[in-house]
């Protein structure tokens, strides 16, 4: 049986044709996204609504009594948070879990494989970042209730952190989309090449570094509780549950993918030259230019030095 090219073999194969229009086309879907997105609705109607009956209440008013009720909470609230602004990039990494290569002994094993690697990538991040939270806690501006200027309406510390956070993330997505697009040098495609799977796991830490001045409410209350205990391993365990629970949709819709179409999807995606590397680069440049206006342009609006068009539903 004959393997499906990875990624990365895709990816040197050329450059996609017309790398620009889908570019621009690309960053445009990501802009007019970071101007029509409802913070009310997935943070509170989609993600209240998966959390929230599960807890018996709202998720702003659930408290933590222990460190049983904190597993559990971070993994719920993880999966309710999958659709947040701060986290729905993920569903980007559907082409390159797709693209990975098959393994002809097991069908199974062939679909569970890249989902623990990009799994394995999120936990290592957020689980060494929840320890280190844990430990150096006071001096976390996610923890923080400061504003920067007027106390009662300055900028709260820990968006500005969000902002700045995301915003790198965002560049880097942009940077990995236009390097799927053949635009900008790529400095990891040896290893891509050489070690499929580390495809997977730069992206996992990517998406573990997501916590990484989240705001999401639900988050920030694991992280006070985790904090409180002055125990790393419980922020480990935590932070990793709250990101394994954040890429849960993703692994579910390629799994469903991969079963509905029996594999079909995967082999058009790798049988084009070059077409899972026009897949990834459209779906990478559109979410890092999400996170760019979303979170740093945005954060300008909210400082009072820049326009947006603020949609009538978020007034």
């Amino acid at each position: 049986m004959t393997q499906p090219a990875s990624l990365s073999d895709a990816e040197l194969s050329g450059a996609p044709p017309k790398p620009w229009r889908l570019v621009l086309l690309s960053g445009l879907a990501g802009v007019v996204l970071a101007v029509l997105w409802s913070p009310h609705l997935v943070d509170k109607v989609i993600a209240g609504g998966i959390a929230g009956p599960i807890f018996g209440e709202d998720l702003a008013g659930v408290t933590i009594s222990g460190s049983g009720m904190a597993i559990a909470f971070a993994f719920v609230t993880g999966i309710a948070g999958m659709f947040t602004a701060c986290n729905v990039a993920v569903f980007s990494a559907l082409a390159p879990l797709a693209a990975q290569p098959g393994d002809h002994r097991s069908r199974l094993l062939a679909m569970l494989r890249p989902i623990g690697l990009l799994l394995f990538g999120a936990v290592v991040v957020s689980g060494l970042y929840g320890a280190i939270g844990v430990l150096f806690s006071d001096g976390m501006p996610q923890l923080s209730s400061a504003r920067l200027g007027d106390p009662e309406t300055g900028l709260p510390v820990r968006i500005l952190q969000a902002g700045i956070v995301f915003g790198i993330i965002g560049l880097i997505m942009l940077w990995r989309g236009l390097s799927y697009a053949g635009i900008a040098r790529n400095p990891l495609a040896g290893l891509f090449a050489r070690r499929p799977g580390s495809e997977l796991v730069f992206l996992g830490g990517l998406m573990g570094a997501f916590l990484i001045g989240r705001p999401y409410p639900p988050f920030r209350k694991l992280y006070e509780y985790a904090a409180s205990t002055d125990n790393p391993l419980l922020g480990f365990l935590t932070f990793a549950l709250q990101s394994a629970g954040n890429i849960a949709g993703v692994a579910v819709l390629f799994l469903i993918v991969m079963l509905a179409t029996r594999g079909r999807f995967q082999r058009w995606l790798t049988r084009s030259p070059g077409r899972a590397a026009r897949v990834s680069a459209a779906a990478f440049i559109l979410v890092g230019t999400f996170f760019v206006f979303y979170w740093t342009v945005k954060l300008g609006y909210r400082a009072g030095v820049l326009w947006w068009p603020n949609m009538p539903y978020n007034s």
